[in-house]
């Protein structure tokens, strides 16, 4: 009889509770309509009370659907008030409530909502991520119900659109073709919103424009618009599609229609920012009064949780002290053990310490010994080269040559060249190394400059039957301000790579518009092959120092330095370097990078009869003394200078300079630096005692950093590296002896002015 009477209670007592429980679901549901209904009519702050309601009673039941119902709309609120890390974490707790649960349409809305985010913070990664997720969950809507499917399947296609749109983004144009032809063939065979149809010409238009295809830009582009027009709430993307449109016209040469068009983009963007405007206006008052009802929801539970504490406080006072007491005479025996054990570990790291301090001072002066060594050695090998390439650029001008002996002369020319180019790299990895490298900010005529290197690889494209092609966009600037230098050394590496490992074949230079605006420009530089083409597994190694491609039926000159030095150069730019290649195919190389425009045409084009007219004859008696130690260098300098008309006296060391400087009359000083019994430095240094107006030119094989560091400081007025290019030896020399004269005018004239002014006065 007790038993029964036990069940009996047992049964209605679970009735009760489960009768309960269908009337708080019943609830929630009704909450969760009346907030939906609050959202849809702008009544933001009422719509965040209701949905915070529903969360908490689906919580209080365990009502998972209901709580995950509640934090997506709240993650939707907080997302429309672009606070992006509170919806993210509600969308996260969104998708842990619907572990268990087969809600495919929320489930695939939560995740685009979460890509939509990271792709506006430029995550493309977990963006990418998200898309596929809510593809992977939207893609079975036809069998869902039929509203369930509706609303799936544009999900489905706006994330596909989305994931596009993002692949294009990212440079993956092959992949976001794939994706396109697919969608295409959807969209043929359904009756989708007009929405996704713009949409979807839109992203097929960007594709096309990031192709350079811009006629076919321009059609799809055109064809998205009718679908957009007519509803304000596609004006985002109105605004966008006539500005993609300005753009591809504008670079396929219709600036009429480009122009036209950016005017229907600028109408459409001045009716987004008022209606964005509005919109601010009341996401600001919601944001306010979202945060006022926050503060006070906490104040109450703060105040709820203050009493609870009072009442437990007394409860634990009397435990707390009994522990307290234990606890304080265990913390006294760890304290003292831990005292003793400091102390043995203080004097243990000392120890260490001056043995690592030790060391240190030992790894500093390797450096320093190494990078001198490294110095000293490129200061000798260029002594030399100077001779070789000296001597062997005099006899290729030689008019009396055959064929075969201009052949051999090229031959050597090129070794010695490349023998220079090799010491350069040594001594670039030097630098680098001891983070000795700076970027300049001169002004450069950029076409001119990228002419002149591809006319340097003409003898090593005909030895190995390639065509070099040089490809600039119509919009990229003459004038640019960078480190003309730095930026020829990256592109000569990369083109010297490309030569090596390509035979009777075409490499492209091609320089391409990114950005411009008053004062600045995006440029990408691109060095494309169809050569022998660098194995995947090689991608992530090709960059780094003496590291080279292996085969046993390959065999290619080369340290392995080049490739490294480039790609730490472009670092230095602030840019990156990207790889794309496969084997036997070809290779492209490409790195972006922004400069200031040079707007005032600083850069002057030298013309090449400049150096005949700037440099005196005999018959107006410039005469050059020239302070330089070795002997075939001075045959190549005397050789160089008497050509060209100059005067021409050799001394052997610093201290025959000095006293040919006091005794005679020299217009222009060519000075070596490393020299026995008194090297150049210690010679001009003592000239400028006495004369401060000859104008003394450092000729030297040092390294041009050591050198322009304290040129003017010594007293030089210019410096030569060796082995200099021709041109620029008589440029350098035609200009400093001409500031010289003008400087002797002014002088002359304002002591005639000084004259006339003292006669006036008497």
């Amino acid at each position: 009889m007790k038993a029964a009477l036990l069940y009996c209670f047992l049964f209605f007592s679970m009735l009760s509770f489960g009768k309960e429980e269908r009337e708080i679901i019943k609830d929630i549901d009704n909450i969760n309509s009346s907030a939906t209904q609050y959202l849809e009519n702008k009544h933001i702050v009422n719509a965040f009370k209701e949905f915070v309601l529903a969360k908490k009673l689906s919580d209080s039941i365990q009502d998972h659907y209901g709580s995950a119902l509640a934090n997506f709309n709240i993650g939707n609120i907080y997302n429309l008030m672009e606070n992006y890390d509170s919806a993210k974490s509600y969308y996260k707790s969104t998708l842990e409530s619907l572990v268990n649960l087969n809600d495919n349409y929320l489930l695939a809305s939560t995740y685009l909502n979460l890509a939509k985010i990271h792709t506006k913070e430029f995550n493309y990664a977990k963006a990418t991520y998200y898309f596929n997720e809510t593809l992977k969950f939207a893609k079975n809507y036809a069998t869902l119900s039929h509203a369930e499917s509706k609303k799936t399947e544009q999900v489905y296609f706006e994330a596909q659109l989305n994931l596009c749109d993002l692949l294009i983004s990212k440079g993956d144009l092959e992949a976001a073709l794939i994706s396109l032809l697919k969608i295409k063939s959807n969209l043929e065979t359904k009756k989708i919103d007009k929405y996704y149809l713009g949409y979807y010409y839109y992203v097929f238009g960007i594709y096309y424009a990031k192709k350079e295809l811009f006629n076919n830009a321009i059609e799809n582009f055109r064809k998205a618009i009718p679908f957009f027009e007519n509803n304000t709430q596609n004006l985002p993307l109105l605004s966008k599609v006539y500005m993609q449109l300005s753009m591809a016209l504008a670079k396929s040469g219709k600036s009429t229609e480009a122009y036209l068009t950016l005017l229907e983009h600028n109408k459409y963007k001045d009716e987004l920012d008022s209606k964005k405007k509005n919109q601010q206006d009341l996401l600001t008052k919601s944001k306010f009064l979202i945060e006022d009802y926050k503060t006070n929801a906490e104040k109450a539970n703060a105040e709820k949780l203050q009493q609870m504490q009072v009442a437990d406080k007394f409860k634990k006072i009397n435990i707390a002290i009994i522990i307290t007491l234990v606890l304080l005479l265990f913390s006294v025996a760890i304290i003292y053990s831990n005292y003793l054990s400091k102390r043995k570990l203080s004097n243990t790291l000392e120890a260490k310490n001056s043995e690592l301090e030790i060391a240190k001072n030992k790894a500093v002066k390797t450096a320093e010994l190494k990078s001198k060594f490294i110095s000293n050695v490129s200061h000798e090998l260029r002594t030399p080269l100077y001779g070789v390439v000296g001597i062997t650029s005099l006899l290729l001008e030689k008019n009396d040559l055959n064929v075969a002996d201009k052949k051999y002369l090229n031959s050597l020319k090129y070794s010695g060249d490349y023998l220079l180019n090799l010491i350069n790299d040594i001594l670039q990895v030097s630098k680098m190394e001891a983070q000795k490298v700076e970027i300049k900010n001169v002004s450069v005529n950029l076409s001119e400059m990228l002419n002149n290197i591809v006319n340097t690889f003409s003898y090593r494209l005909e030895e190995t039957n390639n065509k070099l092609q040089l490809n600039i966009d119509s919009y990229v600037p003459h004038f640019i301000k960078c480190d003309k230098v730095r930026l020829s050394q990256i592109l000569i590496n990369l083109i010297g790579n490309s030569v090596k490992f390509t035979s009777n074949g075409i490499i492209k230079l091609n320089v391409v518009l990114l950005s411009k605006n008053d004062n600045k420009v995006g440029l990408r530089f691109e060095v494309e092959d169809n050569g022998i083409g660098i194995p995947k597994e090689k991608f992530d190694t090709i960059f780094e120092n003496f590291s080279q491609i292996e085969e046993s039926n390959l065999n290619y000159q080369g340290t392995g330095l080049g490739l490294s030095i480039t790609k730490n150069l472009v670092n230095l730019f602030g840019g990156d370097i990207k790889l794309e290649s496969e084997v036997n195919v070809g290779t492209k190389i490409s790195f972006e990078l922004n400069f200031d425009l040079d707007n005032l045409n600083t850069v002057k084009k030298p013309e090449a009869k400049s150096v005949k007219n700037n440099a005196v004859n005999k018959e107006n008696g410039i005469k050059i003394l020239v302070a330089e130690d070795n002997k075939i260098n001075q045959v190549v300098t005397r050789s160089l200078l008497t050509k060209q008309g100059y005067s021409c006296t050799i001394v052997d060391n610093g201290q025959k300079a000095l006293e040919e400087i006091r005794n005679n009359h020299y217009d222009l000083v060519l000075m070596d630096i490393n020299m026995p019994i008194m090297n150049g430095n210690e010679a001009t240094k003592a000239v400028r005692r006495f004369n401060s107006e000859i104008p003394i030119i450092a000729l030297t094989a040092a390294d041009i950093e050591d050198i322009s560091k304290n040129c003017k400081d010594i007293g030089f007025n210019d410096y030569i590296i060796k082995p200099f290019d021709n041109y620029e030896f008589f440029q350098v020399i035609s200009e400093n002896i001409q500031k010289t004269n003008v400087a002797k005018v002014k002088t002359v004239e304002s002591q005639g002015n000084a004259n006339l002014r003292v006669v006036k006065a008497s």
